[in-house]
């Protein structure tokens, strides 16, 4: 059946937001059903739909609580690196909160109708926490770089101080994003249709999604590429060329702490493989020594190969999400009228972004050993807290 359509006239302009779009090409068609083509009200459709949503909802919002309660009572993981990954959880968990509900409301029904105070809220709300959690994975990429490529000096520098001037920057600069819309959106005590970020100004839409996904996403690129590299050669380094020879790696840790002992057998052997002509082997505690240190080595060879594996599921997961919904976001005010998509799939690409906040804290958890420990202790104790 053919839904019946009334066209009006309208100002001839394009509107993208974080959670919705309208083209509009000099009329307003608005039909009796809602996005997805289904008739208003609560179809068998409407009905699965809200439950998946609220499903991803409530999922976001304990997976990343999880997380914060995770860190704050275990003593562990009290480390600037890990006050970084609590604040992407906050981050994410006010999105669950401040932001999927009333996006889930919206997408489900197609209309809105909060009034134009709560428009603005929500709209600030959705582009200020999604921002954050964007520029989050940024710091937390750029602290494992300094840490990895300058680990002596960036010690010293690594103090929960720095962490929270980290984190500051994030939400200084994610409301500056945030902020340009609302001084030119005109405040309207009827009910609104809809509501978007008028993008009529095609330079605050360049530098939105440039300073929100694009630049974030090139500096994500080059971190990960050059903590990739270093990670390599480390594992290179720590990785023995040959597991035969025990005199060749027991000389080659003498710089370590604790080996003077071994250095002084390897001189003492060489000397008398010189004079005797004859060779030499090391006894078997000293070769049981070397052994263990090469051992050491060899879990901090594959500690590394685990954090770069990490990272690049973090930065695959990221771009796969959000890199849909800039590309709309930045072609459409740009085309307009000769752009045209269906809104189901604006709101699936929106949606996709969003599901990155379901990530996030389900990678780190799943990764980080320290963290994977915790996290069941705590479940432990809800569990079973006698």
């Amino acid at each position: 059946m053919e839904p019946q359509t009334h066209c009006q006239p309208t100002a001839d302009n394009l509107n993208v937001s974080q959670t919705n779009y309208s083209l509009d090409d000099g009329t307003s068609c608005i039909t009796g059903l809602d996005s997805y083509g289904q008739e208003s009200g609560l179809s068998f459709w409407s009905i699965i739909l809200t439950i998946i949503l609220a499903l991803i909802t409530l999922a976001t919002l304990l997976s990343n609580a999880f997380v914060i309660a995770t860190v704050y009572q275990t003593r562990k993981l009290h480390t600037p690196a890990n006050y970084l990954i609590a604040s992407l959880a906050f981050t994410d968990l006010l999105v669950s909160i401040l932001v999927l509900p009333i996006s889930t409301l919206y997408t489900v029904t197609g209309q809105w109708t909060l009034g134009q105070i709560i428009c603005d809220m929500w709209l600030s709300s959705d582009i200020t926490c999604c921002t954050a959690s964007i520029l989050h994975l940024c710091v937390i990429a750029l602290d494992r770089y300094w840490a990895i490529t300058d680990a002596v000096e960036y010690t010293k520098k690594r103090t929960p101080k720095r962490a929270v001037v980290m984190i500051a920057l994030v939400w200084v600069f994610s409301i500056s994003i945030s902020m340009p819309p609302l001084f030119w959106r005109q405040s309207k005590v009827e009910d609104l249709p809809k509501c978007t970020v008028n993008t009529d100004h095609v330079l605050y839409t360049v530098y939105s999604t440039i300073g929100a996904f694009y630049f974030p996403t090139l500096l994500l690129i080059a971190l990960y590429g050059r903590i990739y590299v270093e990670a390599r050669s480390r594992i290179l380094k720590q990785s023995p060329k040959s597991t035969g020879k025990r005199l060749t790696r027991a000389h080659l840790i003498t710089d370590s702490p604790g080996s003077s002992s071994v250095s002084s057998t390897n001189s003492r052997a060489a000397d008398l493989a010189s004079d005797t002509s004859s060779p030499v082997y090391l006894n078997q505690v000293k070769v049981k020594v070397s052994d263990a240190l090469l051992e050491k080595k060899k879990i901090m060879a594959a500690r590394e190969r685990k954090a770069t594996k990490t990272l690049g599921i973090i930065l695959g997961a990221y771009i796969v999400c959000w890199l849909p919904f800039f590309i709309i976001s930045l072609v459409m005010p740009i085309c307009k009228e000769a752009c045209w998509f269906h809104p189901a799939i604006f709101d699936f690409f929106n949606w996709l972004g969003y599901l990155n906040s379901l990530i996030n804290p389900i990678i780190y958890t799943m990764s980080n050993e320290d963290f994977k420990q915790a996290f069941h202790k705590l479940i432990h104790r809800i569990s079973c807290p006698s």
